[in-house]
């Protein structure tokens, strides 16, 4: 029988201020310091094990021994998730609402997403050739806040639009704030969640003529696995654990532009419109680029792994962007080479920038397809179908800062569309 294991610990009262200091870097630092793919601290005042890397992800989304219920801090409920949502769901009830957001991701529903992505992307470069300068980020914001709308079913008039893609850009940006900023977000989620339930009680009631195709429709008529319908207040946070994700596509977008800016010999290799090696670049911008720092769950029962021991209830994180840079898995993985994806074995474990494991039975994000062909349209429209020039500006991004952005979120000019 092999011998137990003490985890190595990081000696301290609590460290959550280092986390704040060093952001993404925060596992990864430790990781490397200790040597060693596991590693206790203290966290928001309670003992975590902190993990990363291929064999810690295929364990961390095994769900006869993590839960995700009660994981999450309640700042990150109040701003980015919200409650009673997915995310915090286990076992035979997560399956059942699992079920319901991978409805969305159909051939057919995909295809109008994609359409919808072009409608507004095409919109959007007209008022941009009119336009001294474009803030690239917060204009992908509105034309991810448009189509999302558009591709759910959710009618909002004219001059509301950009509130909304404030609130909802507000949702993930404050999770990691401390003070005002952290309030703005929760007063957006709570403004928003209002809206969205009057929504579910017209459609419920009658009041609202709406497709029943619609993803709002469907998610308004969804049961449980009791068969009740779900309360409004869970419907509208089902509803915008879709809109949200899209409007933070905006990120991925900023850095497909400053990957363009600094790789020039891709922009390159992308103008013969290959789809293969534009999936690659895309999936390079997802691995390379910060998005989502970590993730948060809570020991099932009492295990064993590697010969390290874990407790019921002990909070662990995994490494999400440590993951997609460790050496291990990604030769030179500070090397931005969209080209690793012609060997990449496509394991659920060692690619996660949006969380690992298995779509329909795990808790990877069911809105990782919509992703990457939102990324693709985008993609396609900053390297083939516009021209425009970069003004002297900061294009240099903190690893510190979650969610993280170049700082001057990419300002543009002379947008022209290609003939």
């Amino acid at each position: 029988m092999s011998k137990e294991k003490k985890i190595p610990r990081e000696e301290g009262i609590d460290h959550s201020l280092n986390l704040i200091r060093e952001g993404y870097m925060y596992i990864l630092n430790r990781r490397q310091r200790f040597n060693s793919d596991i590693f206790e601290t203290r966290l928001l005042g309670k003992k975590a094990i902190c993990m990363g890397g291929k064999e810690a992800a295929a364990v961390f989304y095994d769900t006869e021994k993590f839960k995700r219920k009660d994981a999450a801090p309640n700042r990150i409920v109040q701003t980015l998730f919200g409650e009673n949502g997915v995310q915090s769901l286990d076992g035979k009830a997560h399956k059942h609402r699992k079920e319901m957001f991978m409805s969305t991701m159909s051939p057919n529903r995909i295809a109008k997403l994609i359409d919808s992505t072009k409608k507004q992307w095409k919109i959007a470069i007209d008022k941009w050739e009119q336009m001294d300068e474009v803030t690239l980020y917060e204009e992908v914001q509105e034309i991810m806040c448009r189509t999302a709308c558009e591709w759910t079913g959710v009618s909002i008039k004219e001059e509301k639009v950009k509130e909304l893609t404030k609130d909802l850009a507000a949702m993930f940006e404050s999770p990691a704030s401390i003070g005002p900023s952290h309030w703005i977000g929760r007063h957006a989620r709570n403004r928003v969640e209002k809206w969205i339930r009057e929504l579910v009680d017209a459609v419920r009631n009658g009041d609202m003529d709406i497709p029943t195709n619609t993803i709002l429709y469907k998610f308004a008529q969804y049961r449980d696995v009791e068969g009740d319908l779900l309360d409004t207040n869970t419907v509208a946070v089902e509803v915008l654990n879709i809109l949200r994700p899209i409007v933070a596509i905006a990120i991925f977008i900023n850095f497909i532009a400053l990957a363009l800016y600094n790789y020039p010999e891709e922009k390159m290799k992308l103008e013969s419109k290959d789809e293969k090696y534009a999936l690659m670049f895309v999936q390079e911008v997802r691995r390379f680029y910060p998005f989502f720092p970590f993730v948060a769950a809570l020991v099932k029962k009492d295990f064993t792994w590697n010969n390290y021991k874990f407790e019921e209830d002990t909070l662990t994180f995994l490494d999400l962007y440590g993951t997609n840079h460790d050496p291990k898995i990604w030769g030179n993985p500070d090397m931005f080479d969209p080209n690793r994806f012609l060997k990449w074995e496509g394991s659920p474990f060692s690619f996660i920038p949006q969380g690992g494991g298995d779509y329909f039975l795990g808790h990877r994000c069911a809105g990782e397809w919509a992703t990457i062909e939102i990324m693709k349209v985008s993609l396609d429209y900053l390297a083939n179908r516009i021209s425009y020039e970069l003004p002297e500006q900061d294009l240099s991004f903190s690893m510190a800062d979650i969610p993280s952005i170049p700082h001057s979120k990419i300002a543009i000019k002379r947008v022209k569309k290609k003939v």
